[in-house]
């Protein structure tokens, strides 16, 4: 019964499916959930820094199970979108419905979508990938794939990522940081990577031409089948999926920092590099992505058998609660600063 617990990840698609049959001010209810109920239960649910036993993981990795409850989140989170566009298409929504349900969506893109996104897009089958790559187009961010793979792996934690926020960077100066620093860095990856296999810039194995052709026939066809209302819709709600992973972005490397060895290389990548949290209702919601130092040493890792380290760095709160405090910067300089190693706090 305890591989069931991962269902508790579709708690916030059914609360948004809710809100979106019951309408009006429920319209609400799935913001209110993420990050208001989630991070009460967050305090009142013990940590649990446990790992797997050896015989534990052989057995978890052989179960299709978990690998399941990753898949049904396609059809999830494009059967919510294609709902939500048909009551934006349909009816006259208040302005205040409106942007309830903009933010409604746009959790679960960013939650469902993007993060079971990240996950499916280490998996080493090209089926999994491709599903991957699915739930990044509603949020028109597509091309994380390529730098997430291939540039945030192999730059997490120094200034040339544009995934590691800098020390006393706020967040809301990290969202258009990492955002354009990304997307610059995944045209740089695939250009690079075209040149290696010495193929033209128009060649069909050009991925980025293809998320740009998925993700302006995506817009085209909304609006010409559902007008400009909808067309707003789905941007709106799309940029609040890809702020919510920027966010998660944000407090996942906060003022953390590689050092440079005696060769002028930077060290590899370590346990103490990533913010972890072990509070137990984040780890299920967001699919173990909480125990990022693990994932980092072995990005292949399947979400279900990922460690706890000791020498990890801990957040003191859950990670649907630190991104709350990671929208009042103050706050968040005050509580995490003073955790950050001195050896990494550049002068």
């Amino acid at each position: 019964m305890k591989d069931l617990k991962y269902l508790a990840a579709f708690s916030i698609p059914l609360v948004a499916l809710i809100g979106l049959i019951l309408r009006g001010s429920l319209f609400w209810a799935t913001p209110l959930y993420a990050f208001g109920v989630i991070p009460f239960l967050e305090i009142i649910f013990p940590v649990d820094p446990s790992n797997l036993e050896e015989n534990q993981v052989e057995s978890k990795l052989k179960l299709k199970l978990f690998d399941w409850l990753l898949y049904l989140n396609l059809p999830l989170v494009f059967g919510i979108l294609a709902f939500a566009i048909s009551i934006v298409f349909t009816k006259d929504l208040t302005t205040l419905e409106f942007v309830g349900l903009i933010t409604t969506v746009g959790i679960v893109l960013g939650v469902n979508g993007i993060n079971v996104a990240h996950e499916l897009g280490h998996r080493q089958t090209t089926g999994e990938r491709f599903l991957g790559k699915a739930l990044l187009l509603p949020s028109f961010y597509m091309h994380f794939y390529i730098e997430h793979n291939f540039g945030h792996h192999l730059h997490a934690a120094t200034p040339e990522d544009p995934a590691t926020a800098r020390y006393n960077q706020s967040v809301f100066s990290f969202w258009f940081t990492s955002v354009f620093r990304q997307y610059v860095g995944a045209w740089n990856i695939q250009k690079k990577l075209l040149k290696h296999q010495n193929l033209s810039f128009f060649s069909i194995k050009n991925d980025m031409l293809w998320f740009t052709l998925f993700q302006s026939a995506y817009l085209i066809t909304v609006f010409l089948l559902f007008g400009s209302k909808v067309l707003v819709f789905c941007l709106l709600s799309g940029i609040v999926g890809v702020l919510l992973l920027e966010t998660v972005n944000y407090i996942e490397h906060y003022g953390l920092l590689r050092l440079k060895t005696s060769s002028g290389r930077y060290e590899r990548v370590q346990e103490v590099h990533s913010w972890n949290s072990n509070h137990v209702i984040g780890r299920i919601v967001l699919y173990e992505l909480t125990r990022h130092s693990d994932h980092h040493y072995k990005s292949s890792k399947k979400y279900q058998v990922l460690d706890c380290h000791e020498e990890s760095p801990q957040l003191p709160f859950g990670y649907p609660t630190s991104m709350i405090i990671a929208l009042v910067p103050p706050l968040w300089f005050k509580v995490m600063n003073k955790r950050i190693p001195k050896r990494m706090i550049l002068s």
